[in-house]
């Protein structure tokens, strides 16, 4: 009987694995990304056993320390370029694999790419960063990986994981446990006083933040609508076109889309929001005085780095801040003239405990502020060497004022860190071009983005 059985059993096995075998090819692709995605549920950082060439273990612990203390949904592989990651299909099947809504970063062999959930990073921010970390050609994979951890972690969206936070294992001893429930429970009241004095701190400098950033961006709004009356514009004057007309309404729409999202401002970052609708709206109102003149459409740049209500610059220049470095800022036809002249610009000042002082050097609560102007990926290489921009690189200004803006509604609605398992769009991961070690720009896990392409 037992023999019996044992060979029905056989049989089976041996039918089982030719029903299998067709399936091996598909299997081995999945294997590195299966593992790969197991391992970013347990922490930040995941190095293949065959790119562990690339980055130290030292390197990698670096990167997951300063990830996990920013408190943010931040993953970071490094893998082999082989048959175990298609590079058409590797960062897809990585978001699926870990199920968690975030901001991934890939370097596959000597390229590099990296992609996020809407609502982790607009995709506008990701397409900088990905940028600046790709600059120069050739840098090796510590020095990347730390360049764009370090820029992005101020603005990513939401919290780590909770799986990050580890468990127990099954083979720690009981006794052990107890002894260390009791020294808990003997430090206890005085943890909790620290954590409560530590919670009103950050609530208090969240708070003056708002308070800073309310001043800057109210002004910001003022201004606008003083430009708009200035430009005097009336949809029935002589010589009004269609195409002046739908300039016109997009301006007035912003302006009150920048209102609109002020007066929904709960946290630092919020403002964010308001400064990119307060920047898409002063192009809106460059291309229509362009049009009325009878002058060419003016090409989108950033804005006058100086004061973007100065509105969208003409030109790069360079600027030395004092004690920094030389450096290219996108300036106003005016501040060109100025500099060009030997003359200082006309920098946006804020109110600072000491006086008035220029925004970058006012300090960190003015991030939020400059982020929704410049995008996130600039903002390190136009402000280095300032107070702001010194704060900006720091994962402790990523836990203390968040970032990604609020109001960003693309997206399946999971929050940066949340697990939503295939709940994104899929067809936003393909592509991609790992030719000459370069993936191609940056992408967009929920809709509208091309992972390959850098479309937007």
């Amino acid at each position: 009987m037992r023999t019996r059985s044992f060979s029905v059993i056989s049989a089976l096995a041996g039918s089982t694995l030719l029903l299998l075998l067709p399936l091996a090819p598909t299997a081995l692709a999945a294997t590195g990304t299966t593992e790969a995605g197991n391992a970013l549920k347990e922490g930040p950082v995941y190095v293949a056993p065959e790119a562990r060439g690339q980055l130290s273990r030292a390197d990698q612990d670096a990167l997951a320390k300063k990830i996990k203390d920013a408190d943010k949904p931040l993953f970071v592989a490094v893998l082999p370029r082989n048959e175990e990651f298609p590079p058409e299909t590797v960062r897809r099947n990585l978001r699926n694999a870990t199920g968690v809504t975030g901001v991934y970063a890939v370097r596959l062999g000597d390229g590099f790419e990296a992609g996020a959930d809407p609502r982790a990073l607009p995709h506008r921010s990701l397409r900088n960063l990905v940028a600046a970390a790709k600059t120069p050609a050739g840098l090796d994979a510590a020095t990347q990986l730390s360049t764009f951890v370090d820029q992005t972690l101020p603005q990513v969206k939401g919290h780590a994981p909770a799986s990050w936070g580890g468990g127990t294992d099954d083979g720690v001893n009981t006794g052990a446990l107890v002894g260390v429930g009791a020294v808990v429970l003997v430090a206890g009241a005085g943890g909790y006083a620290l954590v409560r004095r530590n919670r009103a701190r950050k609530e208090a400098e969240r708070l003056e933040a708002l308070r800073k950033l309310t001043v800057v961006v109210d002004e910001d709004i003022t201004a606008y609508g003083e430009e708009l009356d200035r430009l005097d514009f009336h949809p029935a004057e002589p010589g009004a076109t269609d195409t002046m007309r739908t300039d016109y309404e997009r301006a007035l729409d912003l302006y009150e889309t920048a209102k609109s999202r002020m007066a929904s401002v709960r946290e630092p970052n919020d403002v964010r929001g308001v400064t990119e609708a307060l920047e898409d709206g002063r192009y809106a109102l460059a291309v229509l005085d362009a049009r009325r003149s009878g002058r060419p459409v003016p090409e989108r740049r950033s804005p006058c780095f100086f004061d973007p209500r100065h509105g969208p610059s003409v030109t790069d220049a360079t600027w030395t801040p004092p004690g920094g470095g030389a450096r290219e800022v996108p300036v106003c036809a005016a501040d060109a003239t100025r500099l060009a002249d030997g003359r200082d610009p006309a920098v946006r000042t804020v109110d600072t405990a000491d006086g008035r002082r220029p925004y970058y050097d006012a300090g960190p609560a003015y991030g939020p502020w400059a982020g929704g102007y410049f995008g996130g990926g600039m903002l390190p290489g136009l402000l280095m060497g300032t107070m702001l921009g010194s704060m900006l690189a720091t994962p402790a200004y990523a836990s203390d004022y968040g970032a990604g803006t609020g109001f960003d509604t693309a997206g399946s609605g999971f929050e940066g860190g949340d697990v939503s398992g295939s709940d994104f769009d899929p067809s936003a991961f393909g592509g991609g071009d790992f030719g000459g070690g370069d993936f191609g720009g940056g992408g967009d896990f929920g809709g509208g983005g091309d992972f390959g392409g850098g479309s937007f």
